[in-house]
C-alpha cells in the first residue's frame, strides 16, 4: 500500500489460525498464548483488520517439540509477585524491590477487583535470574541497588513498556509502522517537537498500535492504566524521541505520508486538531537488550530480553549512524 495503511488482509495470514483456534490446538488458554506471543515463543503474522494469526506451520512446529505440551506451558507461564517470590525462595517484599530496580521485568499486568495493579512475570525468566544471581536473593541488598530504591526508582512500568514496544516493533511491516510504535509512547508535546509536519503526525496516529491487550481494561481501571502507556522518565523519553527520528528518516525515504492534495486517494484521513501541550514531559517505552545481563551494584539490568530504555546503548538500525544534527534537534526543548 502506498500510503502505509494496514490492509484488510495479508498474504502471510493464509494458512493461519485465529489466536483462539491456535490456543486450542496448542492446549493453551488464550491468555497463555498471548503471553507466548509477547515473549516471542509463538510466531504470528498479520491477518484481517490487523488481527494477529498463528501460521499452521508454527502450530505444528510447537506441537512436534519434545515434551509438548508441558514444556510449552512452562515457557508461557506467568506469576504474580507473591508467586514469583515463592518460586525464587525469597520474600514478597524483596521480590518487589528487585523488580523495582530492573532485575527482572513484568510482561503483563491486570487491575484486580480491589482496583490494585498486579504485575505478571515470566516464570522461566525468574528461574534463570535465580540461577544467575543467587546472591541477590538473600542477605543484604547491594549498596547500588539500595541507592536506587532510596531515590524512589521503580522500573516496572518502564520495563513493561520496553517489552511491549519491542514486540510491536518486531510485528511492524514497514518503517512508518515502526515509527508509529515509537510515537505511541510519547506525549503530544513530545511528538510535536519530533514530528513537525501535522500530516505525518496524523499518519502516525492512524497507524498507532495499542500497548494494551485486545480486550483492554474496563473504564473504571483507566486512571490506573493510562499513566502506564506513556514514557515518564527523561532518559526514556529521549530514547524514544531518537528512535522515532531514526524511523521517520527511513520512512520518509520509502514514501511520504499522505498529503492534503491526496485527499481523493482511498483511505486518506485529514489530520485532527492537536491536543494542547500539557506543559510537562511526555511519556513512553524502551528497547530490547541482550538476555542474561548481570546485575551489578549501582546499575540494575533486567534479566528479561529487554533492557530499561535510555541507559546504555543507542537505538536504531544496526550499524546505521544517526542523522546529522539529530541530537541538537531532539535536545532543543531542553535548552530553552
Amino acid at each position: 500500500m502506498r500510503d502505509g495503511r494496514r490492509p484488510a488482509g495479508r498474504s502471510g495470514a493464509r494458512g493461519a489460525l485465529a489466536l483462539r483456534g491456535a490456543a486450542a490446538r496448542l492446549g493453551l488458554k488464550p491468555g497463555e498464548l498471548e503471553l507466548g506471543v509477547r515473549l516471542g515463543e509463538v510466531r504470528t503474522v498479520a491477518g484481517p483488520e490487523g488481527r494477529r494469526r498463528v501460521p499452521v506451520a508454527e502450530v505444528e512446529r510447537l506441537r512436534s517439540a519434545e515434551g509438548f505440551p508441558d514444556t510449552l506451558r512452562e515457557r508461557v507461564r506467568s506469576v504474580t509477585a507473591t508467586e514469583g517470590a515463592a518460586l525464587l525462595g525469597t520474600g514478597p517484599a524483596r521480590f518487589t524491590r528487585l523488580a523495582k530496580v530492573g532485575c527482572f521485568s513484568p510482561v503483563m499486568f491486570y487491575v484486580n477487583r480491589y482496583r490494585a495493579l498486579v504485575w505478571l512475570y515470566p516464570a522461566a525468566e525468574l528461574r534463570k535470574f535465580a540461577e544467575r544471581e543467587p546472591a541477590l536473593l538473600t542477605g543484604s541488598t547491594p549498596r547500588g541497588l539500595r541507592k536506587m530504591l532510596d531515590a524512589g526508582e521503580d522500573w516496572r512500568a518502564r520495563n513493561w513498556r520496553s517489552r511491549r514496544v519491542a514486540q510491536l516493533a518486531r510485528e511492524a511491516e514497514n518503517a512508518w509502522e515502526r515509527a508509529a510504535v515509537a510515537a505511541a509512547v510519547l506525549g503530544p508535546d513530545q511528538l510535536a517537537e519530533v514530528v513537525d509536519d501535522p500530516y505525518e503526525r496524523a499518519h502516525l496516529r492512524r497507524l498507532r498500535a495499542s500497548l494494551l491487550s485486545a480486550k483492554g481494561e474496563p473504564p473504571s481501571s483507566r486512571p490506573l492504566v493510562e499513566p502506564l502507556l506513556t514514557a515518564d522518565d527523561p532518559d526514556e523519553i529521549l530514547w524514544h524521541r531518537i528512535s522515532l527520528a531514526l524511523c521517520l528518516d527511513e520512512a520518509r525515504a520509502e514514501r511520504p505520508a499522505p498529503r492534503p492534495g491526496e485527499a481523493g486517494r482511498p483511505g486518506w484521513v485529514p489530520p485532527s486538531p492537536e491536543p494542547a501541550p500539557a506543559g510537562g514531559d511526555g511519556h513512553g517505552p524502551g528497547a530490547e537488550s541482550a538476555a542474561g545481563a548481570a546485575v551489578r551494584p549501582g546499575r540494575a539490568r533486567p534479566s528479561a530480553p529487554v533492557r530499561p530504555a535510555g541507559r546504555t546503548e543507542r537505538s536504531g538500525p544496526p550499524g546505521r549512524p544517526g542523522p546529522r544534527g539529530l541530537w541538537r534537534r531532539l535536545h532543543r526543548s531542553r535548552s530553552r
